[in-house]
């Protein structure tokens, strides 16, 4: 299978035209995903009209699908468990209203953060299909991590090396008024403490790694002070220079790297449907410190 791979944007993004999502694919062709991946950060496959299953197959040449860990709010798949649902319609075709608990917490995704990385093990990375897409918002906007780790002034430098941060699950309760998680949803996922500065395994580079809808505390700093940091940090992040901004087909599917870069989601009319299936890889090592 030959693949053709053409950049979106300076900073990071990729079309990837030659790869048919029913089928399974080879070691070269998977060897030249990965390639790309590593190079571009992102990639783009555009008009995939798979199923989940075949998703999920796909994926699996990735690393191991993750089983999300929450069940109180159907943000899993009843159907196949390694869906994960970033929708406003549940799987009965309802239209779900802004004010009920999973939108509350889906919400979250309107702030910059990459997934999963309140694991001990943080995510390798999530595919994202677009089957029912916004045409009034809901473009997915990403971030370089390694852009931003190598532009920061010093005032902000300073103040990441070495430290860490911690992400809590939890958090997503707090700042979007959405259920707490469940006693046994809290012991399943204690927050757990990462390096602000991370080194990718496969790349060598390193990168920022904060993930501002989990992050609730750093290192040698009080509240007010590791708030305002990743304000900070935040906000230099997410300069136009450093983001791709990904404006849906029907039938997208993006392939992103958590481990070096951050992402948002724009509003949109919530009389919309927008229907979005997510797989993500499970990590397969600590986060190692730059």
């Amino acid at each position: 299978m030959t693949i053709t791979v053409t950049p979106r944007h300076p900073a990071l993004g990729a079309e990837v035209r030659g790869i048919d999502m029913h089928r399974s694919l080879d070691a070269e062709t998977v060897k030249a995903v990965r390639d790309a991946w590593t190079r571009h950060l992102v990639l783009v496959f555009p008009d995939q009209q798979i199923s989940d299953q075949e998703h999920v197959a796909f994926t699996r040449h990735f690393g191991e699908p993750e089983i999300f860990h929450q069940t109180s709010l159907s943000l899993r798949s009843d159907r196949v468990r390694e869906i994960f649902l970033v929708s406003n319609v549940d799987e009965a075709g309802r239209l779900m209203r802004p004010s009920e608990p999973s939108q509350k917490q889906l919400s979250s995704s309107r702030q910059w953060h990459t997934d999963s990385s309140y694991r001990p093990i943080p995510s390798v990375g999530s595919l994202l299909h677009g089957i029912e897409i916004s045409r009034t918002g809901g473009i997915t906007q990403f971030i370089n991590m390694y852009m931003v780790y190598d532009d920061l002034p010093e005032s902000l430098r300073r103040h990441v090396e070495g430290r860490r941060a911690r992400h809590d699950f939890g958090m997503l309760h707090r700042i979007t008024g959405a259920p707490p998680p469940s006693a046994e949803e809290q012991t399943a996922m204690p927050p757990v403490w990462h390096p602000l500065v991370r080194r990718h395994p496969v790349s060598g580079r390193k990168s920022l790694y904060i993930s501002s809808i989990y992050n609730d505390a750093i290192e040698g700093l009080n509240e007010d002070a590791a708030g305002r940091l990743i304000e900070e940090l935040t906000a230099f992040s997410a300069q136009p220079k450093y983001m791709y901004r990904h404006v849906w087909e029907p039938h997208d599917v993006l392939m992103w790297d958590n481990r070096c870069t951050v992402h948002a989601v724009t509003p949109h009319d919530p009389d919309e449907r927008r229907v979005m299936h997510r797989t993500t890889i499970v990590g397969n090592e600590p986060v190692i410190a730059a």
